[in-house]
């Protein structure tokens, strides 16, 4: 990187200064990032495990499928939890020699794990709620159930708040699909004091299986959502569309650059990765692009501060001409 200033860059007349320092990325930011996202991980624990505690009991006295599926549900929670905090552990350690571009995927990793043990818990409520369909049986204790369950939702609600907290200052791909099966629980949750209400008060015996059913359904969906956010990030899916149409807009803004191309883009983890070729006046000195390149690139880096970009300078025209040799 050159030391020098940066020369301001102009773009339709209009003055763009060097971005502010707190827009670039600078270890105490990444500090702060790395707490947050350890304290949401042990919260996401230490909430499994209070909930697995009381529905367990709400379940051997009301004998709810409803409260079946919860309770199995907050179980595979704790293990989808478990699995997070240690895959955020990882992805935070700092690139090393022979993990040059960190460590990010573990969170990947971490949300296929999470959306197979959900499809599990999915399948397992769904055969219960059959069974039940099959060969109804009245909830007991209804009243105990729906208290287990407001303590539920209060507790649940409380770390998917601070989950999105977490997330908004993170963009933490294994924190998200922990914060979308807590999501679930909620509906999870509601759906069991609906069936606790229609069985147990009511009589009507197969709201609780069917609503186990809907349940279920709600449940592989989310599974599927992270099992493909996961996914595209293992494969190295492009940003967005408009994501690379403003990467592009910020390069060619600068005055000195006549176009650009081979725009790449992937993320891992909390990082992400641009690179892309800028064309510029064949007849200027390395010096200069040099330099130019380096004012784009902290352009850039002021829009996405945890990117890392790499730039590669090409005369203009070049790539035109390559691929006409090439034809």
């Amino acid at each position: 990187m050159d030391d020098r200033p940066a020369l301001p860059l102009t773009a339709m007349g209009e003055t763009i200064p060097p971005p502010p320092a707190s827009a670039a990325p600078g270890p105490g930011r990444a500090a702060s990032g790395s707490v947050w996202m350890r304290l949401a991980t042990y919260a996401s624990v230490a909430v499994a495990l209070t909930l697995i505690g009381l529905k367990l009991g709400a379940f051997a006295l009301t004998g709810s499928i409803a409260m079946l599926a919860s309770l199995v549900d907050s179980g595979l929670d704790l293990i989808a939890s478990l699995v997070t905090l240690f895959a955020v552990r990882h992805a935070l350690v700092p690139a090393d020699a022979e993990h040059r571009f960190g460590h990010g995927k573990a969170e990947a990793l971490a949300g296929m794990t999470q959306a197979i043990i959900i499809t599990g818990s999915a399948l397992f409520i769904l055969f219960e709620a059959i069974s039940h369909i099959v060969e109804p049986e009245p909830v007991q204790h209804s009243t105990t159930g729906m208290v287990v369950i407001g303590i539920s939702i209060a507790l649940t609600l409380a770390l998917v708040l601070f989950q999105g907290f977490v997330i908004r200052r993170t963009g933490s791909l294994a924190i998200s699909a922990d914060e979308l099966h807590y999501q679930g629980d909620l509906l999870t949750n509601a759906g069991v004091v609906v069936a606790l209400v229609l069985s147990g008060v009511y009589g009507v015996t197969l709201a609780d299986p069917l609503i186990g059913l809907a349940i279920a359904g709600y449940i592989a969906w989310a599974a599927f959502k992270i099992l493909r956010g996961s996914w595209d990030q293992l494969m190295d899916r492009e940003m967005s569309d408009a994501d690379r149409a403003r990467i592009a807009e910020t390069a060619l803004a600068h005055p000195a650059v006549l176009a650009l191309h081979d725009l790449r883009t992937r993320q891992s983890g909390q990082a992400s990765f641009i690179q892309f070729h800028l064309e510029l006046d064949g007849a200027m000195t390395l010096m200069a692009a040099h330099r130019i390149s380096d004012e784009v690139e902290r352009a850039i880096q002021a829009l996405y501060p945890e990117a890392e970009v790499f730039i590669h300078q090409d005369p203009a025209g070049l790539e035109r001409l390559t691929r006409l040799e090439r034809s």
